[in-house]
């Protein structure tokens, strides 16, 4: 049986699905997922070991305009990850309006030279199919893609056509990685992540792009994991609505985090949570680099 190995970069504006999109082609959770755009902020690679194929995957911030220091280090990152793959994936969200961003996402895939699909995704969502041929028309007139392949992320529409596809475009070769490998990414910068998600998912008002979250203490015992970690917020307003009445939020949010994260390592999980004002923390090339966005 022939072998295929080979690195696929998942590029796509904000929101339009790619962290659902990983997961799911993964079979497990690993990057969060929240309903607001811009949710992923840094690269993060998911390797699929199957017998006949190994697939790393590489989920990327959504391309956007770079408007502060935290934006350019996200693009910095979605750059990185489209220098090389063998295979891209530009993910549309079907839902959108086409706007000239989505024009100038396409010439980021162009300068990827190399092989891309197309997947419309959300389709599960539409009204009129049609618009699916309306939206592959005009994005054959940017690029040619080498498929044009509507999903649903949400729901696995389409799924096993783009695997096919995906294992179609990559080159012949051995395994990549160990078979046990999953991501680059540490345990500890997956549990700030997971904290990140459930302030996504739990707060409403500013504070979600307001937030970081950095991992100040790590303590592992056979049974259980100890975790120290703040909250960092840019104003004392924030810090306010984070923490919530009586603690009440920042409780909800920390038990949350606290059953994904002994998901992620298989023990008890001790965690305590703090907030802290750090005014203009996204214009702080120092503070970045402490919390991975290098």
């Amino acid at each position: 049986m022939t072998h295929r190995a080979g690195f696929v970069t998942i590029l796509g504006r904000p929101n339009a699905g790619k962290s659902t999109l990983l997961n799911v082609l993964l079979g497990t959770k690993l990057a969060i997922v929240a309903a607001k755009p811009q949710t992923t902020r840094t690269a993060i690679q998911g390797v699929l070991t199957l017998p006949e194929v190994q697939i790393a995957f590489t989920d990327t911030p959504g391309i956007h305009k770079s408007s502060t220091l935290l934006n350019k280090r996200m693009m910095d990152d979605v750059r990185a990850a489209a220098s090389g793959p063998d295979l891209v994936l530009f993910l549309v969200d079907s839902l959108a309006r086409f706007s000239d961003e989505d024009a100038q996402a396409v010439d980021l895939v162009k300068k990827t030279r190399a092989q891309a699909i197309a997947v419309f995704n959300k389709v599960d969502r539409l009204q009129d199919m049609s618009r699916i041929l309306t939206l592959i028309d005009r994005y054959r007139a940017l690029h040619e893609f080498a498929g044009y392949i509507p999903v649903s992320a949400l729901n696995g529409d389409g799924l096993e056509t783009l695997r096919r596809e995906i294992v179609k475009h990559l080159p012949e070769g051995p395994a990549l990685f160990e078979e046990d490998h999953l991501t680059d990414q540490p345990e500890r910068f997956l549990a700030a992540e997971i904290l990140r998600e459930k302030i996504l998912q739990v707060t409403r008002q500013e504070v979600p792009h307001a937030a970081a979250v950095m991992i100040d203490t790590w303590e592992e015992t056979p049974r259980m994991v100890k975790i120290a970690a703040t909250i960092y917020v840019e104003r004392p307003g924030q810090k306010a609505i984070l923490i919530g009445t009586g603690g009440a939020v920042l409780k909800t949010i920390a038990t949350l985090a606290r059953q994904d994260i002994e998901t992620l390592v298989g023990r008890k999980v001790f965690l305590r949570t703090f907030v802290k004002v750090r005014p203009n923390w996204r214009e702080d090339s120092e503070f970045l680099a402490a919390v991975r966005w290098k």
